[in-house]
């Protein structure tokens, strides 16, 4: 019987996956344990991508790391068909989720007439910005979401599908909408989860 969709491949070969080991001989900057990373990704400078353990890659995500960093930290989701252009660096601290579609930059072009715009002009022709985005932890970020350069995602920040995160936002708190603007706070019991989780590791 097939693991359901939501479950952790059993080893490098189900579904397609990389697992750590094979991932540690790449040449990414670090990769912790229980890595998965699916085969069908494109991802750009292995260099500059630090990966916590407990990490897990799906179908088509495509990170461009080339000109700036990526530090993913434990307990990580990036869901298929994601995209992360990282010029500014981009962090995804432990225990956060990007749902399936969502958009992160940390460069962009300017759109308001100033510079001309797009990859195939010189760099002293353009007027971009670039500035890191900052995913904290416990930060879910729901499907088609799109976050701009210069945004931190305050620790416990939940940001619902088809958002536009345009500038950061405090912790603990439910986001929606284009602009995204807080809707309620959100719960924190989550926290104790996370000990309970932890407290699992340790005896392991």
């Amino acid at each position: 019987m097939a693991a359901p969709r939501n479950s952790p491949p059993h080893n490098p070969f189900d579904r397609g996956y990389y697992g750590s080991d094979e991932l540690k001989t790449f040449g990414f900057a670090t990769v912790g344990h229980d890595v998965w990373i699916s085969k069908i990704c494109t991802i750009i400078g292995l260099p500059n991508i630090a990966i916590g353990s407990h990490v897990r890659i799906d179908d088509k995500v495509t990170i461009i790391a080339a000109e700036g960093r990526v530090s993913i930290g434990s307990y990580v989701h990036i869901g298929e068909c994601c995209y992360l252009s990282a010029a500014g660096g981009i962090t995804l601290k432990d225990f956060c989720g990007l749902s399936q579609g969502v958009r992160v930059y940390s460069v962009t072009d300017d759109y308001e007439g100033g510079h001309l715009t797009n990859p195939t002009v010189p760099k002293e022709f353009l007027g971009l910005e670039i500035a890191p985005v900052v995913i904290g932890r416990h930060v879910i970020v729901g499907s088609g979401s799109v976050i701009l350069p210069g945004c931190t995602l305050g620790e416990g920040s939940s940001v619902g599908a088809l958002s536009l995160v345009t500038k950061s936002l405090d912790a603990w708190g439910v986001y929606v909408g284009a602009p995204a603007r807080r809707a309620k706070a959100r719960s924190r019991e989550l926290l104790e989860l996370e000990k309970q989780l932890m407290a699992t590791e340790r005896q392991s």
